[in-house]
């Protein structure tokens, strides 16, 4: 049976162990969406994953959802970020950056401008501002005409991430963000050639990544879905069918991998995974749900056809979690009131395992 320590090869990266260290927002970007030096020592700690996906990153303003949240789209992010890509590479890791466009779920006193989406539908439930939390407002309905530059904002991020020293980007295509949006049925009204039936919802996700995978190369192009998931009040039908013709439409990208959330059943996971024939990231517990991901629900995953699994929470205190996961010693609980908080403590400060006698 794979191990989670064996080698796996993505794109032109040969990874040392299975284990993906998942995108979690983490709020500790400066003033003008810019990479800070404690974010370089943060990703290195956790070099020894197999791959790091970075915690979202807006490819444009608009695109921004939380305050304190990084970018690439100014040369001043290009410059900010390239530490951090350094710091890890010369800990021997290697590190995607996640493109994350917000759509609905932003707020103009985060951004200064209206939030966009397929629909004038706004998100359930409260988004982050930076006078706290607040009713998400009622977003811009995209026009046609518009549609498309929004796609190719993540190619347009890609390379400014390739240019700062990114191995590649995985594009969130989950979690009730932008392209998950017009995934939705509930979010996504249109009735043009982007919504309605499912060949015309998948449209824009196909696009973005088409032109992402054009930009960077297929490569260096992953991305993540939650099928059937409900984050921020979205809701689709068709959800077997909605994800197979997608993925059957992504197949020919000749992508770095597709990374699946466990919003749905095993069984149509199982299903997406016959489907999908390349690299599949599994995530084989909900997205701050009442379980973390460990070393059981990997080998699950693994015996199942999982190439790669992706590990979330238990990395934000468990720098040496790869290791951790290799001896069995036990694993730090976390802080959860430092998730957001900024600052150093519950960032850094995590220690690796000690040995005692």
């Amino acid at each position: 049976m794979t191990s989670l320590f064996d080698r796996h090869e993505v794109g032109g990266l040969v990874l040392p162990n299975r284990v993906v260290m998942a995108p979690m927002t983490r709020v500790r970007a400066a003033a003008g969406g810019l990479a800070t030096p404690s974010m370089a020592t943060y990703y290195a700690q956790r070099a020894t994953a197999g791959l790091i996906v970075t915690e979202g990153v807006q490819p444009s303003l608009v695109g921004q959802s939380n305050p304190g949240t990084p970018g690439l789209h100014t040369d001043e992010q290009v410059a900010a970020w390239r530490p951090v890509t350094a710091a890890v590479h010369a800990n021997g890791g290697r590190v995607f950056a996640q493109i994350m466009h917000g759509g609905r779920v932003s707020h103009p006193e985060t951004t200064g401008v209206q939030p966009v989406g397929p629909s004038a539908v706004p998100a359930v439930g409260d988004v982050f501002t930076p006078t706290g939390p607040q009713p998400a407002p009622v977003p811009r309905a995209l026009d046609t005409a518009e549609i498309p530059e929004h796609a190719q904002s993540y190619a347009d991020a890609a390379r400014r991430a390739v240019e700062a020293g990114f191995d590649g980007v995985e594009l969130h295509g989950a979690n009730g963000y932008l392209i998950s949006q017009f995934l939705s049925s509930n979010a996504n009204l249109r009735t043009d050639g982007y919504g309605g039936s499912v060949a015309n919802r998948i449209r824009f996700a196909v696009e973005a990544t088409a032109a992402t995978a054009a930009a960077v190369g297929g490569a260096r192009t992953g991305i993540r879905l939650s099928p059937g998931g409900t984050f921020w009040g979205v809701e689709e039908s068709d959800v077997p069918e909605l994800y197979a013709a997608l993925l059957r439409e992504l197949v020919g990208l000749d992508l770095a991998y597709v990374h699946l959330e466990a919003t749905a059943d095993e069984e149509l996971l199982l299903d997406l995974r016959r489907v999908w024939p390349g690299t599949l990231v599994v995530n084989p517990t909900l997205p701050m749900g009442p379980k973390q991901t460990g070393r059981t629900e990997a080998d699950h995953w693994l015996g199942l056809g999982a190439d790669l699994i992706g590990f979330g929470r238990a990395f934000i205190a468990n720098p040496d979690l790869v290791e951790r996961l290799r001896t069995g010693v036990p694993l730090a609980p976390v802080d959860e009131a430092t998730y957001y908080q900024g600052g150093d403590a519950g960032y850094v400060t995590y220690p690796a395992y000690q040995h005692t006698a």
